[in-house]
């Protein structure tokens, strides 16, 4: 079985989209509002992610 080596950036983002992808599908009851929602949490996600990564990196320096 192949190794994978995913970077933490790279982990948080598998995390955010199935994520997504489940709040998107539990929550909502058409398709398309499935669609927009899941994309909505997707970019909310990654928003926070980098948010926090800037944070840390201001707070480190």
């Amino acid at each position: 079985m192949p190794k994978v080596n995913l970077s933490h950036f790279e982990a948080a983002l598998l995390f955010s989209l199935f994520t997504s992808i489940v709040l998107g599908v539990v929550t909502k009851r058409t398709d398309r509002e499935r669609l927009i929602y899941g994309l909505y949490c997707f970019a909310c996600f990654v928003a926070v992610l980098f948010g926090l990564g800037w944070l840390m990196y201001f707070g480190h320096r």
